[in-house]
């Protein structure tokens, strides 16, 4: 490995990468804890049961504004009251609330861990269903935006990634 005086001052480089193994076993554990918003529509656009419930843990009035079609409502507050009637424990769920800056959904997962559920959180929220272009319903009925061409390809079925 490089070790001159000019990647001591790369701040990318500053603490150099994990070993490959480190690596492989980090971004294993990832995958085991999130899911992308591409994958969950993809997963749910495919008919059938996903095999797994959506869950959205925010407020009501954030559901009312927009949430995404089929997924469950489940305040994070009224997780440990209600999961056990809402929810079977022998499926995953994957938990969403508004977005990359919010930690609701981080919180919910928690939640619903300690009590015994697997659960994934669906990295980018609602936000990114939003941005990416898949429709989502209001308490005025269904709507859907153009995709954002900064979150999502403009003239492909998806990123490739």
């Amino acid at each position: 490995m490089n070790t001159s005086p000019a990647q001591y001052a790369n701040p990318v480089l500053r603490v150099p990468p994990a070993s490959p193994a480190a690596a492989a076993a980090y971004f294993s554990a990832s995958l085991a804890f999130h899911a992308d918003v591409s994958d969950v529509a993809a997963a749910l656009a495919a008919g059938g049961d996903p095999g797994f419930v959506l869950l959205d843990s925010r407020s009501t009035a954030s559901w009312d504004q927009g949430h995404v079609p089929g997924a469950l409502h489940l305040p994070t507050a009224q997780i440990a009251e209600q999961a056990g009637r809402l929810l079977d424990r022998s499926v995953p769920v994957v938990t969403y609330c508004w977005g990359p800056g919010c930690n609701g959904a981080t919180r919910a997962a928690l939640a619903l861990a300690e009590l015994g559920y697997q659960v994934k959180e669906m990295l980018g929220g609602f936000e990114y269903w939003v941005r990416e272009g898949f429709a989502y319903e209001t308490w005025e009925g269904p709507a859907q935006r153009a995709a954002d061409p900064l979150t999502a390809p403009v003239d492909a079925a998806d990123c490739g990634c």
